[in-house]
């Protein structure tokens, strides 16, 4: 009699399916994203992106506490600066809004890890994320700004910078100058497979940094490739980038996986707004379970490769990892 194979077994109670869990989510391995604002007691709830909100200093540090009590141990932030222009210039000024709401953290919570995007879009008149001359963003010009903004950042106390701009050459750039001036011990979290996605939609409106003409599929990847996802880690891997990222992530899950089973290096996965948003709409409408949809969706992120995983849902995961 051939014996009947019986996978089922290890499905039989909840007991048993947890001792063979594969891959579980754990609150260590998410980072929260959050935008600041000019001003003073603000908090703006996104419309296209409901329970996410622009703040002020006073209440971004409010909210950071209550992330901070959930375990979650770094956010990320986004700022949004009270002028525009077409070389970006409150992206570098020491008294932005990113580094006033960075110094106003690391007073009142040192412990968190704070992490800073470095890029132009938020803050050029044009929306580009980085110089523009005669339609076109300029890499080289731009990378030398980028890596001011960088610098600016960690002179305000960021404890990682991660830049997303997508010019070739950048995580040198930045490595030599934060190496000139001290900080050999900031680490880079590089945007190395960042992909031209529609997935960015709900960004955008969040942090009006929409290009004002054309698109950026001159910088950012085509959804269409993978091998050239490859080729741009290695080279930020060799320029010193220390944990690499891919973003959007679950269109993405197949980069993920090439990444880690190529690079013996921390891969962070960006779970982007149109994928929040669109999880928040359908649960909304009575569609899909939010809790059990997003767990599911983060779990196949971490199973695919990614060591940690930038969500806006990440108080929720945290909220709900603690009566699970």
């Amino acid at each position: 009699m051939e014996l009947l194979k019986r996978p089922r077994r290890l499905r039989a109670n909840e007991v048993i399916r947890r001792m063979v869990k594969e891959t579980s989510i754990s609150v260590d391995d998410l980072i929260y994203p959050m935008f600041v604002v000019p001003g003073e007691n603000i908090k703006e709830e996104i419309d296209v992106m409901p329970g996410v909100y622009r703040y002020s200093v006073d209440n971004l540090v409010k909210e950071v506490k209550e992330v901070y009590d959930l375990k979650i141990p770094a956010v990320l932030l986004f700022g949004i600066p009270s002028k525009k222009d077409e070389l970006g210039s409150e992206a570098y000024d020491d008294d932005g809004i990113v580094q006033k709401a960075v110094k106003s953290i690391k007073e009142s919570i040192p412990q968190m890890i704070v992490i800073t995007d470095v890029c132009m879009c938020e803050y050029t008149s044009h929306g580009h994320c980085g110089i523009v001359r005669n339609g076109y963003v300029q890499n080289d010009e731009t990378v030398s700004y980028i890596a001011k903004i960088a610098l600016s950042h960690v002179k305000a106390g960021a404890d990682i910078v991660a830049p997303s701009d997508m010019m070739d050459g950048r995580i040198k750039a930045i490595r030599n100058i934060l190496d000139e001036n001290g900080y050999v011990n900031t680490p880079i979290i590089s945007y190395s497979a960042k992909y031209a996605s529609a997935f960015y939609g709900p960004f955008r409106e969040a942090a009006n940094s929409a290009p004002q003409f054309g698109d950026r599929k001159s910088y950012q990847m085509d959804p269409a490739n993978s091998d050239e996802a490859l080729r741009e880690i290695s080279l930020d891997i060799d320029e010193g980038a220390d944990i690499i990222m891919v973003k959007p992530a679950l269109p993405y899950l197949d980069i993920i996986r090439r990444a880690k089973d190529t690079f013996n290096i921390p891969i962070a996965a960006y779970n982007v707004s149109g994928e929040y948003s669109m999880i928040k709409a359908a649960s909304q409408m009575g569609y899909i379970d939010e809790k059990s949809t997003v767990l599911e969706s983060l779990t196949g992120i971490k199973r695919a490769g990614a060591d940690i995983i930038i969500t806006y849902f990440a108080k929720d995961v945290a909220k709900w990892l603690t009566i699970l």
